[in-house]
């Protein structure tokens, strides 16, 4: 799942500026308070030069002359993922290339050992950190248009009605030809493109959302949390629903991480992606919080379904949205080589899943492309990534747990600068959780979670009264009025 995107409007006014500086002071502490260093050791940087020069083990596959694209964010450059879609009689072709990172870590180098220190790429308002060096995150393994670069590149062939029928994994030389943003693609779309890329995009993706439907799967795209400075000098806090062209980019990535697990399954070798059921008191607080917002969900309807139906132009539902990861909790990595985990079903997937689609973004995914090309040409997995598995999933939890604080006290603070102008006042809001903390309320007026003090049942409507604000802290205090 992404991290939440904040954007974060420039200040134009001094008492904006001063807030808008203190929320950077905060976000900083954040990163020293998870572990996320943005700067590298000498000797990473030295060994990255080299590589990126120098990578290991080109490819001699060459696939230059497929005309690849990229779709990704407009502000991008650690480019993953590049896509072909091409009509297959009366079905489709993919070619997905995947960012060959294997060809610039060299094992148990120094990049390699630093990898595994940082897991994954930690995402802030204001920056990132990355997992690898930019020279090769934005540069030399980056999927840049008009550049040769070693992939991964899957090649699944697809059904009339978008089911996987063939999958091949190899590596490649190949070019992307032109990149592409959600904005623009979407734009192009709704002004009724005959682009034939976005025409089998859209055809693709909404044939494999069907898919994920009959497998009683939920995808979660997450909307952006956007703040905005006002002529007034206060920020104001909204929900960006995400674009239906993110969901279809979507489906090609989920489609590959299935057709990644069905490899590792059926060889008995690899690392999937797995989450057990959401657990009952999870459901009921989600279910409360839903009601709360004006958007019931019925007893009888999946989740997947239910989530299917809210409207992401309504602020409120785009916040239940955001609070839908409460039901995704659970997930872990599962190793195996030899026999086959109990556990081998993502639960949200409805299936078996793997991550393979964002090693330059992601540990995990470096060792799983590697596990699947072993397979898919018949080879033996390599000795080093055998012996790696079984320590992923501990590096990936950690990693895991600082993205995952880091996000929620970016948000905590960010937060508190939209309600400082507002101590005082009071704000109606529903009751979703108690514990031995106090409550915790979704406030009606804006997409908020907030802690209150006092005492009331679960599902009451109350209101609530913010008493203090402190943005260098990233806390709200509330109370019961």
């Amino acid at each position: 799942m992404p991290q939440r995107q904040i954007s974060l409007a420039p200040a134009d006014a001094t008492t904006s500026v001063t807030l808008r500086e203190t929320l950077l002071a905060r976000f900083a502490a954040i990163r020293v308070e998870v572990g996320a260093d943005e700067s590298f050791p000498e000797q990473v940087l030295t060994e990255a030069a080299e590589v990126a020069a120098h990578p290991v083990g080109l490819p001699e596959r060459d696939e230059t002359a497929v005309p690849f694209i990229t779709l990704d964010p407009a502000t991008s450059m650690d480019l993953d993922q590049a896509m072909c879609l091409e009509r297959d009689g009366e079905g489709y072709r993919v070619r997905y290339a995947i960012a060959d990172v294997p060809a610039f870590v060299v094992p148990a180098g120094a990049i390699d050992s630093e990898a595994r220190q940082r897991g994954q790429t930690i995402y802030c308002p204001d920056l990132r950190v990355p997992l690898h060096p930019p020279v090769l995150s934005e540069g030399a393994a980056s999927l840049l248009p008009g550049e040769v670069r070693p992939a991964f590149v899957w090649d699944l062939r697809l059904d009339a009605e978008g089911e996987e029928t063939s999958v091949e994994l190899y590596r490649a030389m190949v070019r992307s030809v032109e990149r592409f943003d959600y904005a623009g693609v979407q734009e192009q779309v709704d002004a009724g493109t005959t682009d034939e890329r976005w025409v089998l995009l859209r055809e693709i993706g909404e044939k494999r959302i069907r898919q994920e439907q009959l497998r009683g799967g939920a995808n979660l795209p997450m909307p952006e949390q956007e703040v905005h400075l006002g002529d007034d000098g206060n920020f104001s806090l909204a929900f960006r629903p995400p674009r239906a062209s993110e969901d279809w980019n979507a489906q090609i990535s989920l489609l590959t991480g299935m057709a990644a697990a069905d490899m590792m399954l059926h060889a008995g070798v690899g690392i999937l992606r797995t989450m057990p059921e959401a657990d009952h008191g999870a459901v009921a607080r989600f279910r409360r919080q839903a009601k709360a917002l004006g958007a019931p969900w019925p007893a009888e309807q999946t989740y997947g379904d239910f989530l299917r139906t809210l409207d992401r132009e309504d602020p409120k539902h785009l916040a239940l949205i955001h609070s839908a990861t409460s039901l995704f909790r659970g997930a872990g990595y599962t190793p195996f080589d030899g026999d086959v985990p109990e556990q081998v079903e993502h639960a949200a997937v409805a299936d078996a899943y793997a991550h393979v689609t964002a090693p330059l973004r992601r540990l995990v995914d470096r060792f799983g492309l590697v596990v699947c090309e072993a397979i898919s040409r018949g080879d033996e997995v390599p000795a080093w990534v055998r012996e790696a598995l079984p320590t992923l999933p501990e590096i990936m939890k950690e990693s895991d747990r600082r993205a995952g604080t880091a996000d929620r006290l970016c948000a905590n603070a960010v937060e508190a600068a939209v309600l400082q102008p507002r101590v005082g006042q009071s704000f109606k809001a529903v009751v979703v959780e108690r514990d031995d903390r106090g409550l915790e309320v979704q406030l009606l007026e804006l997409p908020i979670l907030a802690r209150a003090k006092g005492e009331a049942e679960l599902g009451a409507s109350v209101s609530v009264r913010l008493e203090s604000v402190d943005v260098a802290a990233g806390q709200t205090t509330f109370v019961l009025a």
